[in-house]
């Protein structure tokens, strides 16, 4: 049997104020036609769909465009996650699941799994402690005692059903959460609220294989959970994280087998640092000219129109830093000595001394003028 896990879509997100739509529904249609190729027998989005309860339209039609397609290839089972409305995306629930198309986002239904030829495929939606623990019958409010709860569920069903017996089916569990050891990156939405944000992975057990979703970078967490990640970055922090979906192969009494398949990257990230001459001259960036860019400039001073500037050469740059190195001139100064001097010569004094340079003439205009109109207010006030 051979499944296909992805998370974390994010649908309707956006990256530092750009639209991100185009990018996933090209990471759509990449999908499709990778369960389409190797033919897998499931289909697994391990949460957050959406990137809020309330998504808009456009990227509510992108993913019933999604799992139309999908569903037309293998089952697909999918769980909220802690951005998604559990109650929005369950809707019609039942009626999806006679097209192939299982939604789960109910905590109690944790232990009614999705059968597939060879393997059941328990699903446990983003359980908020405060939310589910009444429904779940836990007094504890932390993450750890609601999964917990849910995990009884699961391996009450699978024993009865055979599993972990020579000859039985495979267990795979889903689901979003904060596993104790894997690594966050800066676009996740914190889970602390309701408890303890993490979970240990030996909770999840035992399972052949555990589709997990709420991080961002792929990886692996325990001896058998995984992260599939996000299919595209979401924060400059992933400029690293080479983003993929996971192809899991399973076979009766044998350990689950993983093949990452990379996800083309519509534009990649790219971070610099240091002085707006040297990046806009410096040759060697040249090929990051066509990649989202944050930039943290080191001039000693903040120049002028620097975003503009940047963006000539640098057009998706979209994070702007400042960290001045150097020395700076005249910030010994003392502020004691400052009668008798008009209004022009105190704001003049006062920018060099802060900056460490002195006002240029376009600078010294805009000040005047600043200082014209105060008068004139205070003139007709």
């Amino acid at each position: 049997m051979r499944l296909l896990h992805t998370a974390d879509w994010h649908l309707g997100r956006a990256f530092h104020g750009e639209d991100l739509l185009s990018a996933q529904a090209a990471f759509v249609d990449f999908l499709v036609d990778l369960a389409r190729r190797e033919r897998v027998d499931g289909i697994l989005i391990a949460g957050d769909v959406y990137d809020r309860a309330l998504p808009p339209v456009d990227a509510v039609r992108l993913a019933g465009d999604a799992l139309t397609r999908l569903s037309e290839i293998a089952p697909v089972i999918a769980i909220s996650g802690n951005h998604d409305s559990a109650a929005r995306l369950g809707f019609g629930a039942e009626l999806l699941a006679r097209a192939g198309v299982h939604v789960r986002t109910d905590p109690v239904a944790a232990g009614v799994p999705v059968v597939l030829d060879g393997a059941l495929v328990y699903a446990l939606p983003y359980l908020e402690p405060d939310l589910v623990r009444v429904a779940l019958g836990v007094e504890g409010r932390g993450h750890g005692a609601v999964v917990t709860a849910a995990m009884e569920l699961v391996r009450a069903d699978a024993t009865r059903r055979g599993a972990g017996v020579a000859g039985g089916p495979a267990v795979v569990v889903m689901a979003h959460a904060f596993v104790a050891g894997a690594v966050p990156s800066e676009s996740e939405r914190d889970l602390a609220v309701g408890g303890a944000s993490n979970v240990p992975h030996t909770l999840l057990a035992p399972a052949d294989y555990v589709a997990l979703g709420h991080m961002h970078g792929p990886q692996r967490v325990g001896e058998r959970g995984r992260y599939a990640g996000s299919p595209l970055a979401f924060s400059f922090s992933e400029a690293t994280q080479r983003k993929s979906v996971a192809l899991v192969s399973l076979d009766a009494g044998a350990e689950a087998r993983t093949e990452l398949v990379p996800v083309p990257v519509p534009r990649p990230l790219a971070v610099l640092r240091g002085t707006l001459d040297e990046l806009l001259a410096d040759p060697r960036l040249a090929d990051r000219e066509a990649a989202w860019v944050q930039a943290t400039l080191t001039d000693p001073m903040r120049p002028a129109d620097a975003m503009e500037r940047l963006r000539r050469r640098f057009p998706h740059a979209v994070a702007l830093a400042f960290d001045p190195q150097g020395d700076r001139v005249g910030t010994e100064g003392s502020y004691g000595r400052l009668r008798g001097l008009d209004d022009e010569e105190l704001v003049r004094r006062f920018v060099a001394d802060v900056r460490g340079q002195a006002a240029q003439d376009a600078e010294l205009d805009l000040l005047r003028d600043a200082l014209t109109a105060r008068r004139v207010a205070e003139a007709v006030a």
